[in-house]
């Protein structure tokens, strides 16, 4: 069991009455860790903390921003071993995905750290004479980064990272799920020498969550938002940052679909739908959730990932290597089941795997899905997938874009133009030609479209989120006034 402290003004608190909150392990229920039930006034204190801090922060040059953040990534790194041990025990992650996390994680502050000399603007020609008219980026003051349990360390670190390099200063709502492995997040910018106020991190009990999120949105100094999790959620947070004029960057739900067209390389095909299917049992925003394959060589394609599938290994990521580790609860265990009930009803045939009696949950594959089956349209959030069978490029097209999501998605084929054009026709922010659909680096622009979200974290995109863009001029030479 661990037990955390939130991060205020540079000390580590309680809540300040005391309250604290329980996060089980998924599998044997054991408490995982024991975090602070924040209250409003700590609400108050970290935003006003963060609010006191912007004015030194903010006025920083570059340099120093990238030092710190370099430093960071260092500390991060050499809690490898923590972030694990704290993943497997809130989440049920395996170690491959941990170290995967952290991998990224810290790429994303080295990354932000070399943005912090890419804060740029431009000179506009003016038609008034002697006008030196320019569009200035600076930052915009306290950032709220919220950040979901199934990336703990990417995307809690995502949410953080490149709204520091741009001047802001920051206070990270922890996942009520995976407090501890938040707290290491906040631990390490700790660790890297920030000064206090910089970043700050509050955790709060499951029940208080809709009252917390408002109380930090409406906070006059919060002047960003950035949450990454549910659609759902996504849309209570855009009504809260709507009525308080506050821009957000949202990233959503997704039913990332995979394309294998005729002429693709089969064996390419099937380990790239496997990779994006079940890494970290299918609880990824970026997951292969619809798999779409022509019908003249699905037989083949579906056989040669049955098999891979089959291969995965499952089991406690607490007591040795598995791909397949515990999914995050048994909600999921019975909305997946629920999905593949109603699927097999219909006509579906299960290829492998099947329903699962606790949170270890085998790799399994639907097949010959059709939009009559709820597992088409719903997101599984888990390692359960769909694979649909249609007739030609046209219908996979129609079926990739017969969802409310616009994430990620894949095309495989041999013929690299021709999957070119059919990306351009599918309605996603994040596309991959012969590749996955989980796939993230930190300098590229990420965000979806449709029910997925709006906005962008990562490079020149992310900069543009995270600051405000003014137009400043400077008077040079006398000026003529019509009065």
């Amino acid at each position: 069991m661990k037990t955390i402290l939130m991060l205020i003004n540079g000390a580590h608190v309680g809540a300040s009455n005391g309250a604290t909150f329980q996060r089980s392990n998924p599998l044997d229920q054991d408490v995982a860790s024991v975090a602070p039930a924040c209250t409003l006034d700590d609400v108050r204190d970290a935003v006003d903390s963060a609010a006191v801090a912007f004015s030194h922060w903010s006025q920083l040059g570059p340099a120093r921003r990238r030092s710190y953040l370099l430093n960071a990534a260092q500390a991060l790194e050499a809690k490898a071993d923590a972030f694990a041990s704290a993943m497997a025990a809130e989440t049920g992650a395996s170690r491959i995905w941990a170290d995967f996390n952290v991998r990224l994680a810290a790429d994303g502050l080295r990354e932000a750290a070399s943005l912090t000399t890419q804060i740029s603007g431009e000179v506009i020609p003016s038609d008034v004479p002697g006008s030196l008219a320019m569009a200035v980026r600076q930052p915009a003051g306290v950032c709220l980064g919220i950040a979901p349990w199934n990336a703990p360390v990417i995307l809690g670190v995502r949410a953080v990272a490149l709204p520091l390099a741009c001047g802001n200063t920051v206070v990270l709502k922890g996942s009520e799920i995976c407090p501890a492995t938040h707290a290491l997040i906040a631990e390490a910018f700790m660790d890297a020498g920030l000064p206090a106020g910089v970043v700050n991190f509050v955790t709060n009990a499951p029940a208080d969550a809709g009252t917390v999120v408002e109380a930090l949105i409406s906070h006059p100094a919060i002047r960003r938002v950035n949450f990454t999790g549910s659609t759902k959620v996504g849309k209570i947070i855009a009504e809260s940052c709507a009525r308080h004029l506050k821009p957000s960057v949202l990233e959503l739900g997704g039913k990332a679909p995979l394309i294998v067209l005729e002429d693709a390389d089969i064996a390419s095909a099937v380990d790239g739908a496997a990779f994006g299917a079940f890494a970290n049992s299918g609880q990824i925003c970026m997951s292969t959730e619809r798999i779409i394959v022509d019908r003249s060589i699905a037989d083949d394609f579906v056989r040669q990932l049955g098999e891979k599938a089959k291969t995965l290994p499952l089991g406690d990521p607490r007591t040795g290597p598995v791909v397949l580790g515990s999914v995050v609860d048994i909600a999921t265990v019975q909305r997946c089941n629920a999905l593949i009930d109603d699927a097999l009803l219909k006509g579906a045939t299960l290829v492998c795997g099947g329903k699962a009696d606790s949170t270890l949950m085998p790799a399994t594959l639907v097949d010959n899905v059709g939009p009559d089956m709820r597992i088409y349209s719903e997101e599984t959030f888990g390692p359960v997938k769909a694979i649909v069978r249609v007739d030609g490029e046209e219908e996979a097209i129609r079926c990739a874009n017969d969802n409310e999501y616009g994430l990620a998605a894949a095309v495989f084929s041999r013929d690299v133009a021709r999957a070119m054009r059919v990306a351009s026709r599918i309605q996603s922010g994040i596309c991959h030609v012969n590749g996955p659909t989980v796939h993230d680096e930190a300098q590229m622009p990420f965000g979806g479209v449709k029910g997925s979200g709006f906005g962008h974290f990562g490079g020149h995109a992310g900069i543009a989120a995270f600051t405000d863009l003014r137009w400043v001029t400077v008077q040079t030479s006398p000026r003529h006034y019509p009065f």
